[in-house]
């Protein structure tokens, strides 16, 4: 409280008083003050004391309201596990109920009921604390693998049933139209010879082909399929991979096999190969190589495809598989392919192999595509194996066939000179080579690092030639008349030059050398006439004709036949006679096949001896023909002998009449 100040100022000597009688006031309350804070700690004290009492008495009910809340919370619990494990039991007794009916009635639910099966034995595999775990999952376990058995049956009913042979003419439908045969019949599919027929030369055929569509034919109905694959996946899943590889190889293999007999494929031994005839291997090594377009392209396509969707997810299997159903059927084909090319090498077998060796080719790429995978790799490696043994053989028979060539050791001669039966052989097969140029350098490059192939081809062919041509001069030795030897030489390289100037062979050997050759014809001709009629035309010389055997030679050859023995003259003309009909006689039966070089020939020999007739008869003529019997002398006037050299190579036998 406050105290005016003039009051105190007035009061003076007062203000101390009061001033200790505040103070002790002060002290009294604040003694009073702690007296009171000792009793409110003193009472605060006993709450505490209280409070922990308090606690201690309660602690027995919140445990006990703890322990029932737990219950509470473990009833729930157990409650909800019971009830899953009721409908667990549920799920299964209904799984069971479907599965016991088996799949043919509706296979949709049978698959479900083994999926809810499954899911009911991870369920109690992973609750085996339950009392009856383990009986559940006998029970469920055992009615799985019933389950799955009955899949099995399902399977193999739904494949087998589905697997047919495919009929050749099914086949044919899936070619392109250019190797469609012509009848779709199966008494039209081969000629006689067994042979399909083709309607295209091996070069049409090689250049149409790398464009051909083929239609892979359909082996299983599309909507089978994914029913398929729902069984193989279920299998797959039960660990049943084998037992699904055996039923799958056990109904698709035997399919696949008759499928190809049907067509006309046979299992071959090499003895058989060995054992036929040329004409009928050669028929069956043509439908082999059809075969093979036919078995690659659309039965191991269209086998491939089934397989692909039937085992899609599962890539191992579907390549076991497929390699599996294939195989038997692939080793029957290459192994008739092996046995021909391991047989006995010969000139015509050259371009079967050739043929062969161009289908292992075209269908590499597809045989690599289709025979993917670990599982087809002995089938891959075993195509890759025949295709190189194709390639070696044809390229040794190609070796052979040029040394067969060279030392060709027939004797029998042409009587008439004509063109021989290796020239035209030899021309021949070089002509149907240039067919397999492509192949021909396809091989070259295999085999013959580093050089160009067309020059290879060109050496080769060049060898060839030269090699006919040193055969054609050991025979020429047989004939004991010269002419003929060149008369023969003459016919022989003029076919060879005509052949190549007329194939694509000219290319290839070019221009100088048809040249060359031209120039060794025209040697050949020049020599035949030489030889030949050098003889008959020394009765026609002037030389010698006087009685003295000189005679003068002006007088002669101004035209004046004084001087001249007539003895001679008839000699001369009846030698002359005698030789021309000897001549004609002979080389009417020689023959020179080309006509354009038999009338060169002809005309060549004309233009020596008609003139030179004609010339001795004008000037010695009157001597004869103003004897006796001239006719005996002058025998042919220069038509009559015109006429008969048009009978010089014809080829005539003795007893054919004159034209």
């Amino acid at each position: 409280m406050g105290v005016p100040a003039r009051t105190a100022a007035a009061t003076g000597g007062g203000g101390m008083d009061m001033l200790s009688e505040r103070a002790t006031k002060m002290r009294e309350a604040l003694q009073k003050s702690e007296s009171i804070t000792d009793k409110m700690v003193s009472i605060l004290g006993s709450f505490d004391h209280r409070l922990s009492a308090l606690e201690t008495a309660m602690r027995p009910t919140q445990i006990r309201t703890h322990a029932i809340r737990k219950a509470h919370e473990n009833i729930d619990k157990t409650l909800k596990a019971a009830e899953v494990i009721l409908s667990q039991f549920d799920i299964s007794l209904q799984a069971e109920a479907k599965i016991l009916k088996g799949p043919h009635e509706d296979l949709e639910s049978y698959l479900q009921a083994i999926e809810q099966l499954r899911n009911n034995i991870r369920f109690f595999s992973d609750n085996k604390s339950f009392k009856s775990s383990d009986g559940v999952l006998n029970h469920s376990n055992n009615l799985l693998v019933k389950a799955i058995s009955k899949l099995e049956e399902e399977f193999k009913q739904i494949l087998s049933s589905y697997s047919k042979p495919v009929e050749p003419e099914r086949l044919f439908e899936c070619l392109p139209n250019s190797m469609r045969p012509s009848s779709g019949s199966p008494g039209d599919r081969a000629d006689s010879s067994g042979k399909i027929p083709s309607s295209h030369s091996h070069s049409e055929h090689q250049n149409s082909e790398e464009n051909s569509a083929y239609t892979t034919p359909t082996l299983i109905p599309p909507r089978i399929l994914p029913l398929l694959h729902d069984l193989a996946q279920q299998m797959v899943q039960a660990g049943n991979q084998q037992q699904l590889l055996i039923i799958y190889r056990e109904a698709r293999s035997p399919v696949l096999e008759e499928s190809l007999r049907k067509l006309g494929v046979e299992k071959l031994s090499k003895d058989d190969v060995q054992k036929m005839q040329w004409e009928v291997l050669e028929a069956k090594i043509g439908n082999w190589i059809h075969f093979m377009r036919i078995a690659v392209k659309l039965l191991f396509a269209g086998e491939r495809k089934v397989c692909d969707q039937i085992f899609e997810g599962f890539d191992p299997l579907m390549d076991q598989c497929f390699a599996e159903v294939t195989a038997g059927s692939v080793a029957v084909l290459l192994s008739f392919g092996d046995a021909i090319a391991k047989s006995k090498r010969s000139p015509e077998k050259l371009f079967v192999l050739l043929d062969m060796y161009e289908i292992m080719r075209e269908i590499h790429l597809e045989i690599e595509t289709l025979f993917r995978g670990k599982p087809c790799n002995e089938i891959r490696e075993s195509a890759l194996g025949l295709t190189k043994r194709l390639a070696q053989t044809a390229q040794e028979t190609f070796g052979d066939f040029e040394e067969a060539v060279e030392k060709d050791a027939t004797k029998t001669a042409v009587a008439d000179g004509t063109v021989h039966p290796l020239t035209s052989y030899v021309i021949n097969y070089v002509k149907f080579l240039f067919d397999y140029q492509s192949t021909l350098k396809q091989l070259f490059r295999e085999f013959e690092n580093g050089d160009d192939s067309n020059s290879q081809l060109a050496a080769v062919t060049m060898r060839i030639m030269q090699a006919l041509q040193t055969n054609l001069d050991g025979k020429s030795k047989q004939y004991k008349d010269t002419s003929l030897t060149h008369l023969f030489l003459m016919n022989n390289i003029h076919y060879m030059v005509r052949s190549v100037r007329r194939s694509e062979a000219k290319d290839l050997l070019g221009d100088d050398w048809v040249q060359r050759h031209r120039r060794v014809v025209q040697q050949h001709a020049n020599q035949y006439k030489r030889i030949a009629w050098a003889k008959i035309l020394q009765c026609l010389s002037v030389q010698g004709l006087t009685s003295s055997g000189g005679g003068s030679a002006a007088s002669i050859d101004g035209g004046n036949s004084s001087g001249v023995s007539r003895a001679i003259i008839k000699d001369r003309l009846k030698t002359f006679n005698m030789q021309f009909e000897e001549l004609h006689q002979r080389q009417s039966q020689w023959t020179v096949p080309d006509t354009e070089l038999r009338e060169s020939l002809r005309l060549a020999v004309a233009e020596v001896l008609l003139p030179a007739y004609r010339s001795f008869i004008k000037r010695f003529g009157p001597l004869v023909e103003n004897g006796k019997n001239p006719q005996k002398y002058i025998r042919y006037n220069p038509e009559d002998l015109e006429h008969m050299l048009g009978e010089f190579f014809e080829g005539k036998t003795l007893n054919d009449p004159k034209r």
